[in-house]
């Protein structure tokens, strides 16, 4: 694998490029399975052939899926245990049981957090929502 920011090659499932520092895969200046430098617009690496848009991982996160877990059990932070953000989801888990006891009022204003960002997941291209929230794991909003 290799940096798409600088073409230097990247161990896989590395977390930033050792040479700038950039994360693998958010830059498109070189070609992530070859090296070879690329165009903004270019859709396909001249030299090996492989697909330059957003790659899918093993571990890729479906954004309809975190938006419909979001919008219905966006309460419990159902939708950042999804995501991988495990803090963030124990979090809103917490806040909304023990909301509960607090006569709802922090489940509810929790209840409403997750929905939104279940809209808001939705509304995000594919690619957009790969770069902010699985990428550049934007946790909030």
């Amino acid at each position: 694998m290799h940096c798409t920011n600088c073409g230097a090659g990247v161990v896989e499932g590395a977390a930033v490029c050792t040479n700038c520092g950039y994360r693998p895969r958010q830059m498109r200046n070189f070609c992530w399975n070859c090296g070879t430098a690329t165009q903004a617009a270019q859709v396909v690496c001249v030299q090996c052939g492989v697909a330059l848009g957003p790659v899918a991982s093993s571990g890729a996160k479906n954004k309809m899926v975190a938006g419909l877990l979001g919008i219905f059990l966006g309460g419990l932070g159902i939708h950042k245990f999804y995501l991988g953000y495990s803090k963030a989801g124990v979090i809103m888990l917490v806040i909304g049981l023990v909301g509960i006891i607090l006569a709802g009022i922090p489940s509810i204003i929790i209840g409403l957090i997750g929905f939104i960002e279940g809209i808001i997941y939705l509304t995000k291209s594919d690619e957009d929502f790969d770069m902010q929230y699985v990428q550049n794991e934007k946790q909030w909003f």
